[in-house]
């Protein structure tokens, strides 16, 4: 479909959208702010001391905060920092590990499972959480406890699910204080809020690559160093708010496999909409494998896009790429007349989960 003929308006946006999720992807910049004020002021007794490894447990939104930090943090960690999205922890796991518990409604099933396999397993125990059990399983143990404002879907809650961890990381010595790498996310966050909320803006990036994926089926792909997590954030938000499918995956991997799958179903491959997330800061090679890749599928389907990050520090490429997915996403769901807070189809499979 042209997209001549899409139109998003503040009117249409009030029906499609009654329980307000555009203010709270505008208002993101300000739960960075509060949720670092969280992070700064919550209690901390552990240390860095005596710790081989970090395993961060969660599920959905509540887990995506530990990709992210993982991919962060990968080039100054000198130990293990894994994420778990199962029932169980992984073997290495012990009392020499940090397992990081992360369920903003406090009552996920696997992540609950998983803390008491951490229990079982005397790891050093902290807690990120709204309330519910995992509240109540940190105080009943002295487990180190950051709790932070509900009333969110934990996908709108990535601040106070990432900035509050990557400040006690620094506060117990796993890593260095980065102020001024904060200080630029939260500017650039603020300064890329008013222009995607703002309807009539010709720089409102988010609105127009919504439009062009509209009625197609996105595929993100991005390199696998850095920015592994956002392209996933990018497939989870799509999913959840717009109500659509998308897939994706990482280069250099992609070239050794998933490029050659781009030959037969033409059909298919002319409804796909391929967006690259790019990055200045990505390895030089795979820069040159980006550009001969999107030769290749330029070939394959009509649309091929782009976006690429913002600002100076990796923090601030992130985030400004975060942002941007999620206002895609947004914009996407207003397209497709999907209200974008509610996850039915996940309620009811939590329901049925809990009869059997």
């Amino acid at each position: 479909m042209s997209t001549k003929i899409l139109k998003i308006t503040s009117e249409k946006i009030k029906k499609t959208d009654p329980s307000d999720m555009f203010r709270c992807v505008a208002d993101f910049p300000l739960q960075v702010d509060e949720a670092l004020e969280i992070g700064a002021r919550s209690p901390l007794v552990l240390t860095s001391d005596g710790i081989s490894s970090i395993m961060l447990t969660g599920m959905g939104g509540s887990a995506i905060a530990g990709d992210l930090l993982r991919s962060y943090l990968a080039e100054e960690l000198r130990i293990p920092f894994l994420v778990n999205r199962s029932y169980s922890l992984p073997g290495l796991v012990d009392r020499n590990s940090l397992v990081i518990v992360s369920s903003y409604s406090g009552n996920t099933e696997e992540t609950m499972a998983a803390y008491n396999d951490a229990l079982r397993r005397k790891a050093q125990i902290l807690c990120i959480t709204t309330g519910g059990e995992a509240e109540r399983l940190a105080l009943k143990h002295g487990h180190a406890l950051i709790k932070v404002p509900p009333g969110l879907q934990p996908r709108a809650a990535l601040g106070y699910s990432f900035f509050p961890l990557l400040l006690a990381l620094s506060r117990m010595g796993f890593i260095k204080p980065r102020p001024a790498d904060i200080n630029e996310t939260t500017a650039l966050l603020k300064k890329k809020s008013l222009i995607f909320a703002d309807l009539k803006n010709p720089e409102n990036l988010a609105l127009k690559m919504a439009k062009r994926l509209y009625g197609k089926l996105p595929v993100i792909y991005s390199a696998s160093d850095r920015f592994d997590a956002v392209n996933v954030r990018w497939r989870g938000q799509i999913s959840e708010n717009s109500k659509h499918l998308a897939f994706g995956h990482v280069l250099p991997e992609m070239n050794h496999n998933e490029i050659v799958g781009w030959k037969v179903d033409r059909d298919l491959m002319k409804r796909m909409a391929v967006v690259f997330l790019r990055d200045v800061g990505t390895h030089p090679r795979v820069r040159v494998r980006e550009e001969i890749t999107k030769d290749i599928i330029r070939e394959k389907t009509s649309t091929v896009l782009e976006a690429w990050s913002e600002g100076t520090s990796l923090l601030a490429r992130i985030f400004s790429l975060v942002s941007t997915g999620d206002w895609v996403s947004y914009y996407l769901a207003i397209l497709n007349n999907e209200d974008p807070t509610p996850v039915r189809v996940i309620e009811y499979l939590k329901g049925e989960l809990a009869k059997a």
